[in-house]
């Protein structure tokens, strides 16, 4: 059970596997209000960014769970390296079944809702963790123009323009499904571009070291195609968000 090896090497020097800054990322921690102390449930953690910056700056403890093995161990030498390795633990599991032993104050999900087939399933799972009045953290894309055919939407990384939603029907779906939405915290297009464009230096670099390898193949024509793609398409496409929730 772990990740592909091309998602590693894709993100190797990612502290943040989504298009947030450290900065957007410390803002959103801030603006949630949660007291020091407040228990957090990270699914899909990656490396740990998010919970071990949040414990040390904002006091938090709690538990990530992700299926790659190398981010865990990331995430485990990140929590070290900030000095909060006795506040918040990492564990590398399947993510999509994984329940809190006791209810947490916030329960997250940022930007891998596959792990409940979609926004809707993720935030059932999220919600048998959460304690009563808690708050729910989901990341997830948005499209930022409505794709004008199948060729465009599955540039953007869909199977199809039905795959994500424009941000106000987004917003409207979490109130279908019975939560307020109480904040959220947006990528610009900057921080698009430090996510995506770091890619392809991750995997240049990766590629110098490794011609032989048997993936060699497969990231060279990533590299030759990807950031064309990325700013014919994506940039002009796709959003991306995480939104606070709380039931109604």
């Amino acid at each position: 059970m772990d990740l592909p090896r091309i998602f590693t090497i894709r993100e190797s020097s990612h502290r943040i596997h989504n298009p947030l800054t450290a900065d957007k990322l410390a803002v959103l921690g801030q603006a949630l209000h949660l007291a020091p102390g407040a228990r957090v449930l990270d699914l899909a953690s990656g490396s740990g960014e998010m919970l071990c910056t949040w414990a040390r700056d904002l006091g938090f403890t709690g538990t990530g769970v992700d299926i790659s093995t190398v981010f865990t161990e990331q995430a485990q030498a990140r929590a070290i390296e900030l000095g909060v390795a006795d506040r918040v633990e990492f564990v590398h599991g399947d993510a999509s079944g994984h329940v809190a032993d006791e209810p947490v104050d916030l329960a997250a999900c940022i930007g891998a809702t596959w792990i409940g087939n979609g926004v809707a399933g993720t935030a059932e799972l999220l919600s048998r963790s959460l304690r009563p009045g808690g708050l729910m953290l989901i990341g997830e894309p948005y499209w930022r123009r409505t794709p004008p055919d199948q060729e465009t939407a599955e540039a953007c990384h869909a199977t199809g323009p039905a795959d994500f939603r424009p941000l106000p029907e987004l917003i409207e779906q979490f109130g279908d499904l019975g939560y307020d939405v109480v904040e959220m915290m947006l990528a610009d297009q900057d921080s698009w571009d430090r996510y995506c464009a770091a890619q392809w230096l991750n995997l240049r670099r990766w590629l110098d070291r490794n011609p032989d390898d048997e993936l060699a193949p497969e990231v060279r024509a990533e590299l030759s195609t990807e950031p064309a793609r990325y700013a014919r398409y994506m940039r002009e496409y796709l959003g991306w968000g995480v939104f606070a929730l709380m039931k109604r």
